[in-house]
């Protein structure tokens, strides 16, 4: 729902070229236009003459200037341009040299000349019927004949069963089978028989359309890049010369003259016609020169000039500029150039950098530049009820209107269309909130139409009506026809007007103040005019301060002080800081009050966010400011609401730019690329639209609380619960935003909820929390008094205040009040409540809840009101009057199945049961309870440990069942348990406690040193050989078997063992050496292969998503507009096979899990998820390295005392050539664009895992446990493990 709005219009009109414009093309380092005319080429800059480069002094084009040129490109590799004349040459003009070069020549001449979008191929349409594709080096490839009798590839098979007269045929009946074949009528009178060249965005096909020899009527065949032919169009009849291929798309965009319509009709690559819509003239009004893509196939633009001379002998001349949106084509504007022959455009381009760039150069060397943007037109003001919410959408001459307060509904439809005399080229609102249901529309004749608010029929508005039309008569009278001479126009006040035209020079623009004419009272006249350097591209108005802000195309930033006496200019300033101006030009600009200072928020093209000078975000689609909020999309797939009024500009960049925290009610997850419409004013909906055309109402949560708030204070209860009750926000907010006012107004609550069920529902809410501290925290909220009652809690004041308000208001209603209130109040029995509590709740769980009281009579009464038989209950109850106590509450609650109660209760009853307790803590793992229930040394106490301890060693935790053991007294178990779990320093203790003979306890310290070895603990091992087996030798073997060289060498020197030295650990040195050596070669080797592997991998996943995302796309004319259900189907079978083996194991083992979750990362080449595999290896290798940095070191200290200075250089040169290669290869492996923490989550939508898809981010098949794996590690650079000496 968003319209095409005209940002600036560059104008020079004193430009004068020789002879007559032919073709252009866009300088793109530059910007500037490159024009050729009969005479040479012309190089303009929007604002002057750059270069005239004559080719008839060349004798490339005759001098009495009857050449032509049929095609002129821009080369930027070659810094050239390359210009076909209709002679047949092929002229390359070098930009920087000036020199022209003859690179080819054709006899039979050219018609036409198309180059491919990659610049690497060109095709030449020649007199004799012919294309000729050569390189871009001019080199030939191949030759064919244009009309060829042959389909192409792309040929339908009919498998040929039966005849044609029995086959069905549809709605058309079985006499379509006798009619005859359409009869082919030849072109339209004023086609020019010229071919006509298009390739496809990718420039792998392109499509010739040329007339027929043999029928006289036009045909388009498509062609691949090797020249074959591909396919042949049906026969269309009334098939007109204009050809363009949607870059971004299958379709080809052609005119066709129908017997009843002119259309612009749609082709598919195998030459079916694909849809169409209709041009706003009758059928032989017009005739359509050109059809024009922008480069992001967003905007179509029709070139039209008319059929028959008007009175004067003159023709008109018209660009509409279309787009679609749901299926419907949209005339977003139209520019007329009137009927001087001398203004109507001789030849058009759009940008091929800036998608809605459109230049234009007219017959008299006047150059045009038009620069467009999307803008939502909306009368939302944020602090008016009676404002509708109006959206106008621009189709043609028509408005479409719709009242989003009233009804959603999606485009196409509307719920008014507002019928013009002429195209619509802009809509405004008025800006008083009062008014703001009424809007101003100027159309593309210099009127304006003034709609007022219609007559309510039965709570029905009516459609807004016409109240009176102007027509802008400017005194500063231009001497030419412009179309959209007057844009970005803003309702300042009544019948006051503000609008932006271009100045005298092409530097300058005009500020126009529009008012009634007082000689006409249909007349708008120019009261007031203010002339200002640069070119205005946005301004916006406030209508709470009448500020009016202007944005310059350089960023500046200007203040218009037009309800002064004499209007004047005045730099942005907020507060005493200096001059604000926007960093870059912002397309959409709105004005807000951020802490009492007015402020400029402006949003780019690039998704910047700027206040002031500031930028805050950098991922905002779009944005909206409704009274003190601001709302924004990201392309983060979420909507932010924030309150300007408690941030600073420095705390919105900060919150935007840090993630929302747990009950944030600022944002809410959103579709992928939803944009805002509108925000209905306070109502708490905004209407978002998706990528695809539709519509979605949310009511975002920060809205609708400060609207309950609002509500609240200003004492609307009910208004305030109908929403709440409605979105689910809990009650509780009513009394805890303001208990002290709450309290005070009790009488004026219940007038207004006036209903005994309601109220009952919020005394069913009542909690003893401060949602206003928990649930909906805001900065804010006033808070007032808790109550009055004290001590009292927050349930029972509000219970107590709401029964004596009833009593008094309304003595009747308190008995259905009675109950709910006394259930809720802490301080009453339940017999009092019970009557009314079984209309509440499930009488069995009442039952089971009375029983837990243990109050019998209780539980009498409320069985009575059961559906329960006698026979169920007494026996059981009598069995349990008849027990002591204690026992009978453990029995009750282990029938409620509360065990923690039940053994509290079993723990009073006596030694007797204790075997019954134990039980009991066994089945239900109370081990830690029971403990505490019982003394420290009492021999229960010493049971449960026992038992607690065989309970932990199954469950693999012996080291704290030892220390259980060891405190209860219970040493030889103590010991098994620690000697089992290798804590041998806790097992020396126990043994030392025992205590153990100096043999056994050898014996002990040798089989726990072995346990220690085992598991790679060689250190401790040694110790234990030491100081406690006596055994030196063993203690320096495990030592060096552990590669702890130092502690060998002092045990060795130690005991004057210098003799192990030679025998062992010199041996031991030269074969860790070895090793290390060995395994570095490998790893690197592994490293390398995986790294190379990985690139490969990318390059493959990045084909086959371009492949994907230009091949599969859905084929319609919004086919680069994926719905939530593709993505979810794109994602799905990229990873069908793996999600469907998961599903197949997910009741198995864990250990299969496992093996499947390694099965599904393999390094087989060709698996799905092989690039995750590569960098979940290449991690892995890295960190395996990166822990070699004190193991190295060790060992070249060591191999450097024996002398071994050689083999340890060479170790510490291999070593560092790896580390610097894999600290050289992270940016590589892992580029910036890769790092994230999770794709997948509680807060991924299908949307945005498609997306992270599509920028090549982590697979959406991968856990978010896994998510760390795009992250690059760590290398740890600080550590030093090289030695100086072996520098």
């Amino acid at each position: 729902m968003r319209n095409l709005k005209l940002l600036r219009c560059l104008r020079c009109p004193e430009l004068r070229g020789p002879g007559v414009p032919q073709c252009l093309t866009v300088r793109t380092d530059s910007g500037t236009v490159l024009v050729a005319s009969e005479r040479g080429v012309v190089e303009l800059d929007p604002r002057s003459v750059v270069a005239e480069l004559s080719l008839t002094a060349q004798e490339l084009l005759p001098e009495d200037g009857g050449g032509g040129v049929v095609g002129i490109q821009e080369l930027p590799d070659q810094e050239a341009v390359c210009v076909a004349t209709a002679a047949g040459d092929v002229i390359l003009l070098n930009l920087s040299t000036s020199q022209v070069e003859c690179v080819g020549s054709v006899d039979s001449g050219l018609t036409a000349m198309s180059w491919s979008p990659d610049q690497e191929l060109v095709a030449l349409a020649t007199g004799q019927e012919t294309v000729i594709v050569m390189t871009k080096d001019f080199e030939p490839i191949t030759e064919m004949e244009i009309h060829q009798d042959d389909f192409g590839e792309g040929k339908f098979i009919t498998v040929g069963w039966g005849k044609k007269e029995t086959q069905f045929h549809g709605s058309e009946g079985k006499w379509a089978a006798q009619r005859k074949p359409t009869e082919v009528q030849p072109a339209v009178a004023w086609d020019d028989r010229r071919p006509r060249i298009s390739w496809r965005g990718d420039g792998q096909l392109f499509a010739v359309s040329t007339v027929c020899p043999q029928t006289g009527a036009r045909k388009v065949r498509v062609w691949n890049r090797e020249c074959v032919l591909q396919s042949t169009s049906e026969i269309i009849n009334g098939l007109e010369q204009a050809l363009c291929w949607k870059p971004s798309g299958s379709l080809i965009a052609c005119s066709q003259r129908q017997p009843n319509k002119h259309s612009v009709v749609f082709m598919e690559k195998n030459g079916l016609l694909h849809g169409d819509f209709t041009l706003p003239f009758a059928k032989d009004q017009v005739k359509v020169k050109e059809l024009l893509w922008n480069s992001d196939s967003t905007v179509l633009g029709v070139w039209l000039e008319d059929m028959e001379p008007g009175e004067d002998s003159r023709l008109s001349t018209y660009i509409q500029l279309w787009t679609v949106g749901n299926y419907h084509w949209y005339l977003k504007q139209s520019l007329n150039f009137g009927r001087n022959p001398q203004h109507a455009p001789a030849c058009l381009s759009w940008d091929p950098e800036v998608p809605y760039r459109l230049h234009l150069v007219t017959r008299d060397w006047t150059s045009l530049t038009y620069d467009w943007t999307w803008s939502t037109d909306r009368s939302a003001s944020g602090d008016s009820a009676h404002d509708n919410a109006y959206v106008a959408v621009i189709d043609g001459d028509k408005v479409l209107v719709t009242p989003f307060r009233r009804c959603v509904i999606p485009p196409p439809m509307c719920a008014y269309d507002l019928q013009l005399p002429a195209p619509v080229t802009q809509v405004t609102f008025h800006p008083e909130s009062s008014r703001s249901n009424e809007l101003a529309v100027l159309m593309a004749d210099g009127r304006l139409a003034v709609f007022g608010r219609g007559e309510f029929l039965s709570k029905v508005p009516s459609p807004p009506e016409l109240k009176k039309t102007y027509r802008c008569v400017c005194v500063l009278a231009l001497d030419h026809e412009e179309p959209l001479a007057l844009h970005l126009l803003l309702w300042l006040r009544e019948d006051v007007f503000l609008g932006v035209v271009c100045g005298e020079r092409p530097s300058e623009s005009r500020l126009l103040i529009l008012v009634p004419s007082a000689a006409y009272s249909d007349k708008c006249s120019l009261e007031i005019r203010y002339s200002i350097e640069g070119h205005v591209i946005s301004q916006c108005h406030s209508p709470r301060t009448g500020t009016v802000a202007l944005q310059l195309e350089d960023g500046h930033i200007w203040k218009f002080l037009w309800d002064s006496p004499e209007p004047s200019m005045t730099e942005w300033r907020v507060g005493p800081d200096p001059v604000v101006r926007f960093p870059v030009p912002c397309v959409q600009t709105a004005l807000a009050t951020i802490s009492g200072e007015e402020h400029l928020l402006g949003l780019t093209d690039r998704s910047c966010l700027f206040v002031g000078d500031t930028e805050v975000a950098s991922n905002v689609s779009s944005f909206v400011v409704c009274d003190t909020f601001l709302l924004l999309t990201t392309h983060a797939h979420t909507c932010r609401c924030l309150d300007l009024s408690s941030l600073s500009v420095k705390g919105l960049q900060t919150t935007l730019g840090s993630d929302a925290e747990p009950n944030d009610e600022t944002l809410r997850r959103v579709e992928r690329g939803s944009r805002v419409v509108t925000v209905v004013p306070q109502d708490g909906r905004l209407i978002l639209q998706m990528p695809r055309g539709n519509l979605e109402t949310i009511h975002h949560r920060a809205l609708v609380l400060s609207q309950v708030r609002k509500w609240l204070d200003s004492l609307k209860f009910k208004d305030a619960f109908e929403c709440m009750r409605k979105l689910r926000i809990n009650l509780n907010l009513i009394y805890d935003h303001n208990p002290k006012v709450f309290l005070e107004n009790v009488d004026t609550f219940l007038k207004q909820i006036a209903s005994v069920n309601h109220i009952n529902l919020f005394l069913t809410e009542l909690k003893e929390e401060d949602t206003t501290k928990t649930m909906y925290p805001c900065q804010s909220t006033t808070l007032g008094t808790p109550s009055a009652g004290g001590s009292q809690s927050k349930v029972d004041t509000v219970c107590d205040a709401l029964r004596v308000a009833m009593e008094t208001s309304d003595p009747k209603s308190v008995f259905l009040y009675f109950g709910t209130g006394k259930i809720q109040k802490s301080t009453v029995s339940a017999e009092e409540a019970l009557k009314y509590l079984l209309f509440l709740v499930n009488v069995n769980e009442l039952y089971e809840h009375s029983l837990g009281t243990y109050d019998f009579d209780l539980v009498l009464m409320v069985a009575e009101k059961s559906q329960k038989d006698p026979k169920e209950y007494l026996s059981f109850l009598n069995t349990l009057k008849k027990m002591e106590p204690n026992y009978q509450r453990y029995t009750i609650d282990r029938h409620l199945r509360r065990y923690r109660k039940a053994l509290n209760h079993l723990s009073k009853c006596g030694e007797e049961h204790f075997t019954e307790c134990l039980n009991l803590v066994k089945d239900q793992r109370l081990y830690s309870e029971a403990l505490q229930l019982y003394p420290p040394h009492s021999p229960q106490y010493k049971a449960l440990s026992c038992a607690y301890a065989e309970y932990l060693v199954e469950q693999q935790q012996a080291e704290q069942a030892g220390l259980l053991l060891w405190r209860c007294g219970e040493m030889p178990r103590a010991l098994q348990a620690f000697v089992s779990c290798c804590s041998w320093r806790h097992a020396l203790c126990v043994a030392a406690k025992i205590p153990l003979p100096p043999n056994q306890l050898a014996l002990l310290a040798r089989d726990l040193a072995v346990k220690l070895m085992e598991l790679r603990r060689y250190t401790e091992a040694s110790v234990l050989l030491e100081q406690y087996a006596k055994d030196c030798e063993e203690a320096i073997s495990a030592l060096i078997a552990g590669a702890a060289w130092e502690e060998a060498l002092r045990l060795i020197y130690m005991y004057e063992r210098q003799d192990i030295m030679e025998t062992d650990l010199k041996p031991a040195l030269l074969e860790a050496h070895s090793n290390q050596m060995s395994f570095l070669e490998g790893q690197k080797a592994t490293f390398i292969r995986h790294k190379n592997r990985l690139s490969v991998v990318r390059e493959l996943k990045e084909k086959a998503r371009l492949e994907l995302l230009d091949e599969d796309a859905p084929d319609c004319p919004d086919s680069e507009l994926f719905s939530e259900a593709s993505s979810m189907i794109t994602a799905s079978a990229t990873g069908s096979k793996y999600s469907h083996s998961n599903s197949r194991i997910s009741a198995r083992s864990s250990k299969n899990r496992r093996k499947a979750e390694r099965k599904k990362y393999s390094l087989k080449e060709g698996s799905p998820l092989e690039d995750v595999a590569l960098l979940h290896a290449l991690t892995e290798t890295l960190y395996t390295v990166d822990k070699l940095r004190e193991e190295v070191h060790s060992l070249l200290k060591a191999l450097v005392l024996f002398g071994l200075d050689s083999q340890a250089q060479k170790l510490q040169q291999d070593y560092g050539e790896v580390l610097l290669l894999m600290e050289a290869s992270i940016p590589e492996v892992w580029p910036e664009g890769q790092q994230q923490s999770s794709v997948t989550g509680p807060n991924s939508t299908a949307n945005s895992i498609m997306a992270s898809y599509q920028q090549q981010k982590p697979s959406p098949l991968v856990p978010q446990q896994d998510a760390e794996v795009f992250n690059p590690p760590k290398m740890r650079s600080n550590i030093k493990w090289k030695l100086t000496i072996l520098k």
